[in-house]
């Protein structure tokens, strides 16, 4: 599980209102600690296991308003977070699940099962920011899962090769055999035909999806919203950027450079006076 990047919500940027980036900043602390745990190459199973119950008993001795076992200060700064924004504690005990998932799951068999991955790996996020500031509606939540589920599947098409060394692969493997793709297309770097249908198959899904949750960042107030349509036309660029590779993500792996940032600014400052999405469900620039 991965909680760099932009992927899920924005985490810590001088765009946010200086009033939530203490409590993001301890929000994201805990994240952190939780998929280090998870991914710690130096441990074995058991071992992450373990350490993963002991964050879990942090979690209860909240929930039990108690000090907490483990992380004593960390868990004391999330407990003051936790009173003051009367935060759920379901969405750290999520985490924790995605967690576990992730150090015994290393294949995912249809989109159902990784999207469902998806709901306790980085959904959870998009939960708490929207928790935080007062604006937890259905809708509100929708569009947020919607956008941390396209913004974690644009990292693992970022991060195939990457995955691979860590015995992961997230692309569905109803998807590999519908399109004629092994996992040796990833351990040996192939990019063919079959690996490019593949992979325009995914980022079709993920392009439409990102494009449904964006109407958030327009009903999010001020510097979040703003924050928020940078994320999502951040993911439209890097999705752009896989197909510019002509989706080949082992030989380089696709980022932004200091254009790419100006095309995002450029696109979220449009987004923003014009109060409409402004983007559609395939590419929105071509070549350029």
């Amino acid at each position: 599980m991965d909680v760099d990047q932009y992927e899920n919500f924005p985490i810590a940027s001088v765009l946010l209102p200086k009033a939530l980036r203490a409590p993001i900043g301890i929000i994201y602390q805990v994240v952190r600690t939780a998929a280090d745990i998870a991914q710690d190459g130096e441990s074995n199973a058991a071992e992450r296991h373990a350490r993963l119950a002991d964050f879990r008993a942090g979690l209860d001795a909240l929930a039990q308003r108690r000090a907490a076992p483990v992380h004593a200060l960390m868990f004391g700064k999330l407990a003051g977070v936790i009173a003051q924004y009367k935060l759920p504690l379901q969405p750290f005990y999520d985490l924790l699940d995605g967690c576990a998932q992730d150090i015994d799951t290393g294949r995912y068999e249809d989109r159902a099962a990784l999207i469902d991955y998806c709901r306790r790996s980085a959904h959870p996020v998009g939960h708490l920011m929207l928790h935080l500031i007062g604006a937890a509606t259905p809708q509100n939540l929708a569009d947020a899962d919607a956008i941390c589920t396209a913004s974690q599947l644009i990292s693992f098409w970022l991060d195939v090769a990457d995955d691979w060394q860590r015995e992961h692969i997230y692309l569905p493997q109803a998807d590999m055999r519908r399109f004629g793709v092994t996992e040796a297309h990833i351990a040996n770097g192939i990019a063919d035909d079959a690996w490019r249908a593949l992979m325009a198959h995914e980022v079709a899904f993920v392009r439409a999806t990102l494009v449904r949750g964006a109407p958030l960042a327009l009903r999010m107030p001020g510097r979040l919203g703003i924050e928020l349509s940078g994320a999502v036309h951040a993911g439209l660029r890097f999705l752009e950027r896989i197909e510019r590779a002509d989706y080949d993500v082992f030989r380089a792996r696709p980022v932004l450079t200091p254009f790419d940032w100006c095309v995002v600014a450029a696109r979220t400052v449009a987004m923003q006076l014009s109060r409409r999405v402004g983007v559609a469900a395939r590419s929105i620039e071509g070549k350029a």
